[in-house]
């Protein structure tokens, strides 16, 4: 049924102002007028105007009340205007929309017809518009063809779901939504979308999920399963072209220095043709700003391949792979590089309580960067602070000072962090060893413990299910890896001169890379992290705030827990942690072949249900009447201001 609705200011407050206005109005008008002295210089005058009084009174009164209809009306149409009418049907009949704009990655290809952006001057380079702009400009012309009974919420997907906008019908809110939307770095989470525009529309008249996107979205599923639409109309607007789409992207890489040797590294870079078609492209490598490498590439259709670069030199902080094709630029600037940041080659201080240990302190003078001070158990703790202390057949208590700790064969668990179990020996029947391996832990990176033979050893038994059993033999645990307080432990529950271990070029390295799993230089951080991912950034024990400092230089409060800084990054480029007595710089990367594999999909579907194009709307449908009120009441304001000066109505 036909009708008029308010949508602005609500008709209960439109009243009462209509109430105060028009009592103020009337009482204005039937105020006694106060007569003017006049002075006439001839007394016959005043016949002429006593014999007319009688039939001007009427006249004026009529007048009088003339001018104040005008006003009432006038008031009126603007309190009308400020209500924004709207002709409509019933409101329960109209559309409800939830429009989920996809603004993951992919959205920020160039493949779309190219308009300028920004032309300032003739020597700033035009902006290329993005499928995410051209997004947004459809999207417009559908908000200001909205009926005076749809309704409309705008939310932004990437990483997760971001709703934008209220469930309003209000043109200039939802615009001001459109602004607001932003392409991340990440891979989109389309499922999470689709289940919270669901939960929008429940209970709601006609819904309808309006899906802006490219349709590269990978599964519609989550570990709930796969999502059920149960009746809600899908469309779906469709961005790029993927007849011209051509994209290569650098999809890893990885940078780590050697753990004898600081001062070099090496480099793995995989680099991936997204394309239907052979690609010619160019990889550089660059470190600290300074070129390192350059070589063409050529790379078949949908393949990738990876360079290998060993015992580079000369690079202390960043490190960035950039790649191009050879006959012009790509759809997707955003993976055409990626960062990684090389640790810090600083010295660590390790402080050793032991009784003497040859092999120990063997292995401890293969780093140059170590500062070590030996000291007896008698003697601990020695001065100062250190980053690692080693307790080398003892297990005294901790003092704030240690730093990390690394705990050889202890003699009692006191006061270490785990307990001691069984005692375990090597015989013919039974070699003591390490049967199971967690290969991945950094501790044990590029290692091999298969074949170490162990005469006897005690089972370290964790407290805590955070814990890790790096190294199992088939009745314990003999190598085991944790944090207490924010403070990392790493256990080894057999004395390195009962085994062979020390003969072999693993000890050294075990020792090496424990230190550095201590001091922070992870494989997880050396390399980079992965946009679109929680990340668990190294922080200073003991702090619960600190500030992170994104690539585009804005900074955030991020929650330090057990030593870690928790941060979902959706940004590639170099970030910096800032703490009260440090600064921590990491990398990020989108590093996503899915992500990078730009050709728009043609067709979207969600559990068997096929969107359909976007339909019944139809720009300037919707009559904005708040507008005709203004020019009416503009129209009014003139006619007053005619019948003034033409003395009609005074």
């Amino acid at each position: 049924m036909s009708g008029v609705s308010f949508v602005g200011i609500d008709s209960g407050t439109l009243l009462r102002a209509a109430g105060v206005l028009a009592t103020a109005l009337v009482v204005l008008y039937i105020l006694k007028l106060r007569r003017r002295p006049i002075a006439v210089p001839f007394a016959l005058l005043w016949t002429r105007v006593l014999s007319d009084r009688e039939a001007t009174t009427l006249f004026s009164q009529l007048k009088r009340i003339f001018s104040l209809l005008l006003q009432l009306l006038l008031v009126a149409l603007m309190l009308t205007a400020l209500g924004d009418p709207r002709v409509a049907v019933n409101k329960t009949t109209g559309r409800h929309l939830v429009v989920l704009f996809d603004a993951s990655a992919s959205m920020q290809a160039t493949d779309v017809p190219q308009l300028p952006l920004l032309v300032d001057k003739p020597e700033v380079p035009t902006a290329l518009k993005t499928r995410l702009d051209v997004g947004k400009e459809r999207l417009r012309q559908t908000v200001r063809s909205l009926a005076g009974s749809d309704r409309m919420l705008i939310a932004a997907f990437d990483a997760g779901v971001t709703p934008l906008s209220t469930m309003t019908g209000d043109t200039s809110e939802l615009e001001r939504a459109l602004d607001k939307v932003r392409p991340m770095d990440v891979r989109a989470n389309f499922a999470a979308a689709v289940r919270y525009a669901k939960d929008s529309l429940r209970g709601l008249s006609n819904p309808e999920i309006v899906v802006v996107s490219d349709g590269a979205l990978g599964e519609i599923q989550d570990g709930q399963g796969p999502v059920d639409l149960a009746g809600i109309k899908l469309s779906y607007v469709k961005l790029g072209d993927s007849m011209t789409s051509r994209n290569v992207a650098i999809t890893q890489l990885s940078v780590r220095r050697y753990p004898l040797d600081k001062s070099r590294y090496e480099v793995l870079v995989e680099v991936t043709n997204t394309m239907d078609a052979e690609a010619q492209v160019e990889l550089e490598l660059r470190g600290d700003g300074k070129l390192t490498d350059s070589v063409e590439l050529r790379l078949g259709a949908k393949k990738s391949t990876s360079r290998f670069y060993p015992n580079l030199a000369g690079v202390d902080h960043l490190l960035e792979a950039r790649v191009r094709l050879k006959d012009g630029a790509d759809d997707l600037p955003v993976d055409d590089h990626a960062y990684a940041l090389l640790p810090e080659r600083r010295r660590a201080r390790v402080q050793v309580v032991t009784r003497g240990n040859m092999y120990l302190t063997a292995a401890l003078l293969l780093d140059e960067y170590l500062e070590v001070v030996e000291v007896q158990p008698e003697a601990y703790p020695a001065d100062g602070t250190f980053d690692v202390t080693i307790f080398d057949g003892t297990a005294p208590a901790v003092t704030p000072e240690c730093g990390g700790l690394f705990y050889l064969a202890p003699a009692d668990d006191t006061h270490t962090p785990f307990k001691l179990g069984d005692k375990l020996k090597s015989d013919k029947g039974f070699p003591l060893g390490f049967d199971e391996l967690q290969t991945k832990h950094p501790i044990v990176r590029s290692l091999s413990l298969a074949e170490v033979n162990v005469a006897s050893a005690r089972v370290l038994e964790s407290v805590d299910k955070k814990d890790v059993a790096v190294g199992r033999s088939l009745k314990g645990t003999l190598l085991l890896a944790g944090r207490r307080k924010g403070k990392p432990f790493v256990a080894l529950g057999f004395d390195v001169r009962d085994s062979d271990l020390p003969m072999r070029v693993a000890w050294p390295l075990l020792v090496m890379n424990v230190i550095g799993y201590f001091i922070d230089e992870e494989t997880a951080y050396i390399s980079s992290f992965r946009t679109g991912e929680v990340w668990s950034i190294p922080a200073a024990a003991g702090e619960k705030v600190a500030s992170l400092r994104l690539p585009d230089g804005s900074k955030h409060p991020v929650p330090v827990k057990e030593g870690r800084a928790v941060y979902l990054g959706q940004r590639a480029g170099v970030y910096t942690l800032e703490l009260p007595d440090s600064k921590v710089s990491f990398a990020a990367n989108l590093a996503d072949v899915a992500e990078s594999s730009i050709t728009p999909a043609a067709s979207l579907s969600i559990s068997g249900v096929t969107a359909g194009e976007l339909e019944g709307f139809t720009l300037n449908v919707r009559r904005e009447l708040w507008v005709l009120f203004l020019f009416a009441v503009l129209g009014l304001s003139g006619l007053e201001w005619l019948t003034y000066h033409r003395r009609v109505t005074v």
